[in-house]
Parts: C-alpha cells; sequence; structure tokens
C-alpha cells in the first residue's frame, strides 16, 4: 500500500474514530489544517499548507473566486510560518464565504478543533480574495488580523467523489459533531434566505461583521 493511500486511509480512520466516540471526546481530538481540508475537500495535496498552491500547478485548477467545496490556501503570515488552508463551505456573496477549516481558534483554550460555517470577508482593494479577515472564536468577533492568500484550489471530479463518498461518510459526521463556533452569522439569519436577504439583516446589526460586509459589497459595487 502506497504511503499516500495509508494517509488517506488513516484520516478517514481517525474520522470514524471521532464519530463513534462520545461527543465530549472530540475536543480531545487535535486536528492540523492540511489532513483536515485533504480529507472533506478530497483535493490529494500532501504537505505544509504554503505549499498546496505551487503543488496545485497542473493537477487542480486555480483561481481567485470563491467556489462551494474549494480549498483557500493562505500564505505564511506572522506566527502562521506554515501557512492554512480552509474549505469553502457555503459561497453568500462575491465577496463573502463560509469556511470549514481545523487548527484556527482557541476554543476552551486549546487548539486543533473544527470549527464549521466559519465567517470570512474579502477585504482586499481588487476583490481578488487576495486579503481576507476570518472569524476568531475567542473574540467572537472578525480577527484583527487581515491575512494574505494565494487564492482558491478547486476540485476536479474526483476529488468531489472523494469528498462525498461514503468513505468520507464519517468525516462529515464528525464535523457535524464538532464545534458550532462562528455560527453566527447563519444563525442570525432565517433558514434558507438569500444573499441579498442576508445583507439586509446584517444592516440593521452594529457589528464589525455588518460593517466590513456592507464596506466590501459597496466597494465592489464601485469598481463596477
Amino acid at each position: 500500500m502506497s504511503k499516500r493511500t495509508r494517509t488517506v486511509l488513516g484520516s478517514l480512520a481517525a474520522a470514524a474514530v471521532m464519530t463513534l466516540a462520545p461527543v465530549g471526546a472530540v475536543a480531545d481530538t487535535y486536528w492540523q489544517c492540511v489532513p483536515f481540508a485533504r480529507l472533506i475537500s478530497g483535493v490529494q495535496i500532501f504537505g505544509d499548507a504554503w505549499t498546496w498552491w505551487k503543488q496545485a500547478a497542473g493537477k487542480y485548477e486555480t483561481g481567485f473566486s470563491p467556489k462551494s467545496g474549494a480549498v483557500l490556501c493562505f500564505k505564511p503570515n506572522g506566527k502562521m510560518q506554515l501557512g492554512h488552508v480552509a474549505v469553502v463551505s457555503q459561497v453568500l456573496t462575491d465577496r463573502v464565504i463560509q469556511i470549514t477549516h481545523a487548527n484556527w481558534s482557541r476554543i476552551g483554550g486549546t487548539r486543533g478543533q473544527v470549527e464549521k460555517d466559519v465567517t470570512v470577508i474579502d477585504v482586499s482593494p481588487a476583490g481578488d480574495w487576495s486579503q481576507v479577515k476570518v472569524w476568531y472564536d475567542p473574540v467572537r468577533d472578525l480577527g484583527s488580523t487581515t491575512y494574505p492568500t494565494y487564492g482558491f484550489i478547486y476540485q476536479d471530479d474526483k476529488a468531489q467523489r472523494v469528498a462525498s463518498s461514503g468513505l468520507n461518510a464519517a468525516g462529515n459526521t464528525a464535523i457535524a459533531m464538532a464545534q458550532g463556533a462562528a455560527n453566527q452569522m447563519a444563525s442570525a439569519v432565517r433558514p434558507g434566505a438569500g444573499p441579498f436577504s442576508m445583507l439586509s439583516q446584517a444592516a440593521d446589526s452594529t457589528d464589525k461583521i455588518a460593517a466590513l460586509i456592507l464596506a466590501a459589497t459597496q466597494g465592489s459595487s464601485e469598481a463596477k
């Protein structure tokens, strides 16, 4: 069995362990961003997060517009020397997405945990997702840091099959069991509300997320 096959099966086995364990035990499982992103996206790239962008060349399509299932690849920045990868779970507008990722916020004082549907906002001047702000759970708001990114790595047909296959069902269940921190955007919106309805409701709020969303979308409209 190849090393790559063993790694994939090992990730799936870890997810299965999380699924079968009591809910309280999930917090004791430490996830790095790379194996977690590979598990739920099906994108088969290995190595440190910052290397994914170059490795994707010639193997996966890449670009600067978000798509559900794509991997957002972060550049090294400050203490985040190895970069970061996260999977787009939902595109809300051309400047607002939600991601599912691991090992970002300190939740309960510890890292290595999964966050589902976390709000990310494009704050780049050109609207090309080269600079983003990311929800940080300890402050219950977008963090103060602006993070540079390379762009998005898109799933191919094989990656989509891997991500949606029965083998990955355990991983999806594990995500559902993990911390629901950062559902802050979705919880304020009626189920099934569309992006424009969401922005309208966000505009009624005085929080920083609403202000950034409005600034980003207004800037995008003016640029057009």
